[in-house]
């Protein structure tokens, strides 16, 4: 798990002095892996007892356990374009590798209990994952309602409570409809899962379940044109994660005709 995770899971409890070091700390990544709790609590202008609480509500023993995450995570480099192929080859491995590792239980969890699901995107890319999301469900008589726009989705939210799903793709996990559309259904206590880049965002940290993608940009030709962004890792996770729902219901069911017996 990255910073950036633990920070979303716990961002409802972050006051401000909490969020301004967090700030910090991702502003000045390298700088923090290296520096001593004193010096972070002089640069924040906190005492190094509020730099361990601010550890502790993540869940850290200690401001030495954040460090030692920071430590392990490995950052992607940025990327020339001299060697643009095996950078690209490279970032699809990490991504395949890191979307394998992962569990996907408690989102295949809300969708197999789910009354109705609801899916929303914010951009062009993102509805082609939904289309995908549909298509793949589809086959498990799972079926995805399309959220139009705002007053569909308030339409919607008249008549939605908490047997219903709600999953929002989003790219930054910060356009305005996102947030407030996240914000209305966490007021109504109504599951969530958010797709979103891995970072932190407020999308993320009001959904019940995050799956993140990673993306990252290339530069192809000269510094002068528009560098090439890899989307292909939602439709990546999206993929994995709909093999993995399928085992979990497999395996859902057969506890349960289990119990029967």
């Amino acid at each position: 798990m990255t910073l950036e995770e633990v920070i979303n899971e716990h961002k409802q409890i972050l006051n401000p002095t909490d969020i301004a070091i967090w700030h910090f700390i991702l502003n000045n990544r390298d700088q923090v892996r290296h520096i001593s709790i004193h010096d972070l609590a002089k640069k924040c202008c906190v005492s190094s007892t509020t730099i361990v609480r601010f550890a502790q509500k993540l869940g850290f023993d200690g401001f030495s356990d954040l460090k030692s995450l920071l430590k392990r995570e490995k950052l992607v480099d940025k990327v020339s374009s001299q060697d643009i192929l095996l950078s690209l080859e490279n970032f699809y491995s990490k991504t395949w590798t890191n979307l394998m590792k992962r569990n996907y239980d408690n989102a295949s969890r809300l969708v197999h209990e789910a009354n109705r699901v609801f899916a929303f995107a914010s951009g062009y890319v993102q509805n082609n994952v939904v289309r995908e999301l549909k298509r793949l469900f589809f086959y498990d008589n799972v079926f995805l309602y399309d959220i139009g726009g705002r007053d569909e989705f308030y339409s919607i939210l008249k008549t939605a409570n908490k047997d219903d799903l709600f999953i929002f793709v989003s790219l930054s996990g910060e356009s305005h409809h996102v947030t407030e559309f996240s914000l209305q259904l966490q007021l109504k206590g109504i599951p969530l899962i958010s797709i979103t880049t891995l970072h932190d965002n407020t999308l993320a940290s009001r959904s019940t379940e995050n799956l993140y993608i990673f993306s990252e940009e290339f530069q192809v030709n000269s510094p002068e044109q528009i560098p090439f962004r890899s989307m292909f890792t939602y439709f990546l996770l999206v993929e994995i994660w709909y093999v993995n729902y399928r085992i979990y219901v497999k395996n859902h069911d057969d506890v349960q005709s289990q119990e029967k017996f």
